[in-house]
């Protein structure tokens, strides 16, 4: 988490799967990515702490680019594609390029984190 909180300037600390939680009082918060924000994944069987990665790009209203640590244990990934698989194009459910052009699983999300305009 140092990663994202360092690159967007959102100042949460803890576990990613608390991140969207604790950011209800101080940031706002919604489902459109916007670049800077931080994408809040939930936590899930296989990612039980959650993930967040920070919004770098945006390709289409369905595409966007990352940046993040961890996904890979231990390395920084950089511009990563993820694509909006939701039923109702709401970002809810994604996948992520893990491996260049290659997606993985299917990983719900809590939705976007946007920093201050002073951050």
């Amino acid at each position: 988490m140092p990663y994202a909180r360092d690159l967007s300037g959102i100042e949460i600390r803890g576990n990613a799967k608390d991140w969207w939680g604790k950011a209800r009082k101080t940031f706002e918060r919604g489902s459109e990515p916007v670049v800077g924000s931080i994408m809040s994944f939930r936590a899930t069987r296989g990612m039980p702490l959650g993930h967040v990665a920070v919004v770098s790009d945006i390709v289409t209203d369905r595409e966007v680019i990352v940046n993040h640590a961890n996904w890979h244990r231990n390395k920084v990934s950089l511009k990563m594609a993820v694509k909006d698989v939701s039923k109702n194009n709401d970002w809810t459910l994604v996948r992520v390029e893990s491996y260049p052009g290659r997606y993985g699983s299917l990983y719900p999300v809590n939705g976007f984190i946007y920093p201050t305009d002073d951050g």
